[in-house]
């Protein structure tokens, strides 16, 4: 039988001129964002804002500290309830969790996102959604904030797998009070680990950047308000320092140019790979809604019958094909579902069980190419028939 040979978690290398930048970094041995001048960190924060169309960035130690961040800077504190997706990786109802705040999840439906009518009867709980674009898949976003600007509930987006995404135009993280992103190896740029937050609102800008450690440095910052904004705040926002050095920040300038262009990369795999998983036996490819700009970093279907899972995915995972499951008993690497969440008190979703039951979730690493994804839904369809017809 035909077996598959590539890794899915091999990282195309960094390039040239990242690698160039970091070198330049580390023989100056100028690596803390405040002793660099220029720094590398500030030209980041500006490129990043600029390119999403935000008035303030602050480039941060990781995706889940910018979403901590991000609830603080809102008042979010021990014991406040927070919405958040039943589905999501996590690190997000953690975000919530480490600030003493109490998760409250929100349904998911069949295409993947938020359940807008669990929403709406669930927004009078909260005064904060933490909205996780899970898998790249966004809502209507239209829909979603009219709701929550109705109920007066400040949005909180979490872009880790939709930086360089939009609806309708519109970039992710730019619809809601704050937007955060990661740079973590398996995000759309790769650091190894890092974060940035993006918001219009001048205070929310200063309380996170104080957040983050500025030591009243907040005028080496490249997007961030003037210092009259920090004047309300610098004495009483804690200092919980989280900054981007200058090392990851020189690596991450080059990739966010190439943005764009790494998405036409990623969506041309997942077109190809979503053609020939299109009419495996048994499974259905998640439909994309016109208006979703999306990155096809990792692709989803939905099995028939849960049952027939274990096998499936045993099945191609002998021949070199890696699925992830929602719907296992325990979770698996980065792989987990509410009913693992120790840290958040157990809910019933009933409509998200019954989805995450039939959830199978693939990396689309930019290492693969046409032969890769022909040669993936071949084995897939296979294994499809043998296994789940």
């Amino acid at each position: 039988m035909e077996r598959f040979d590539k890794s899915f978690t091999r990282q195309e290398p960094i390039p040239d001129d990242a690698i160039a930048a970091a070198v330049e970094v580390m023989r100056s041995g100028a690596l803390h964002r405040y002793g660099a001048d220029p720094s590398q960190v500030a030209a980041l924060e500006s490129e990043f804002a600029a390119s999403v169309g935000s008035r303030y960035c602050v480039a941060v130690a990781s995706g889940g500290y910018a979403m901590r961040a991000a609830l603080a800077a809102l008042g979010v504190g021990p014991g406040d309830p927070v919405l958040t997706n039943g589905w999501t990786l996590a690190p997000v109802p953690g975000a919530i969790a480490a600030l003493g705040a109490r998760p409250v999840l929100v349904e998911t439906t069949g295409r993947l996102v938020i359940d807008l009518r669990d929403l709406a009867g669930k927004l009078d709980r909260a005064k904060v959604l933490l909205l996780s674009h899970m898998r790249g898949h966004l809502a209507d976003m239209p829909a979603l904030t009219r709701l929550c600007d109705d109920a007066g509930v400040a949005v909180v987006e979490d872009c880790a797998h939709t930086m360089g995404a939009d609806w309708d135009g519109r970039p992710s993280g730019t619809w809601g009070a704050v937007g955060c992103y990661s740079t973590q190896t398996y995000k759309h740029v790769n650091a190894g680990e890092g974060g940035l937050a993006v918001t219009d609102d001048a205070d929310l800008a200063a309380k996170m950047v104080l957040l983050s450690g500025s030591y009243m440095l907040y005028e080496r910052h490249g997007a961030a308000p003037d210092a009259s904004v920090f004047e309300r705040h610098r004495d009483v926002v804690p200092n919980v320092s989280g900054r981007m050095d200058e090392l990851r920040a020189a690596i991450l300038r080059p990739q966010v140019a190439a943005l764009p262009a790494r998405r036409e990369a990623w969506n041309l795999r997942y077109r190809l790979l979503e053609d020939g998983l299109r009419d495996a036996p048994g499974l259905a490819v998640v439909p994309r809604p016109q208006a979703e700009g999306y990155v096809g970093s990792s692709i989803q279907v939905l099995a028939d019958d849960p049952a027939r899972v274990p096998g499936f995915v045993a099945g191609c995972a002998a021949r070199g094909v890696e699925w992830k499951w929602f719907g296992g008993d325990r979770a698996v690497g980065f792989t987990s579902a509410h009913r693992h969440w120790g840290y958040v008190a157990p809910q019933d979703l009933p409509r998200t069980d019954a989805v995450l039951a039939r959830l199978l979730d693939m990396r689309v690493p930019l290492t693969f190419d046409a032969a890769d994804c022909a040669a993936i839904g071949r084995i897939v369809r296979e294994e499809a028939a043998r296994t789940l017809a």
